[in-house]
């Protein structure tokens, strides 16, 4: 069902939000740091996992995809609410933080990227356009 990948992007945003406080403690920083970059990286690896093992229904892999879509969104308008003043008045370990989750997201979608070949993408459209013909 769609809800079961709104249930997976909620795990994933509430574990994603614990490691960036936790992550944040650890820096000596008393925010948030990366939590929803961390959830976003999170629910990508949860759904290639999920699709590896063939556990994830088609109308679950919806859900995924639309919640997907909707993130960057939706983390463009929690970015613009931060007030970055502060965080730049509050020295340079949260300049380096934000720069470092910058570098390491960054590094993580290119691994990701690179791990999927021409073939198997090729492959999970025709499995797409397959299911759409078939629930047509």
């Amino acid at each position: 069902m769609i809800i079961y990948g709104t249930a997976l992007l909620a795990i994933c945003h509430l574990l994603g939000i614990f490691l960036g406080d936790l992550l944040g403690q650890l820096m000596g920083v008393k925010t948030n740091v990366g939590g929803v970059g961390i959830a976003m990286l999170l629910l990508i690896c949860a759904r290639l996992y999920l699709q590896h093992k063939q556990w994830m229904p088609a109308l679950t892999e919806r859900g995924v995809e639309y919640w997907g879509a909707m993130y960057i969104p939706v983390v463009v308008a929690m970015a613009a609410q931060q007030d970055v003043v502060a965080a730049l008045r509050g020295g340079p370990v949260a300049v380096l933080a934000a720069l470092g989750s910058v570098l390491v997201c960054a590094c993580a979608i290119s691994l990701i990227n690179r791990t999927e070949s021409p073939a198997s993408i090729a492959a999970a459209e025709a499995l797409d356009i397959a299911r759409e013909a078939h629930h047509a």
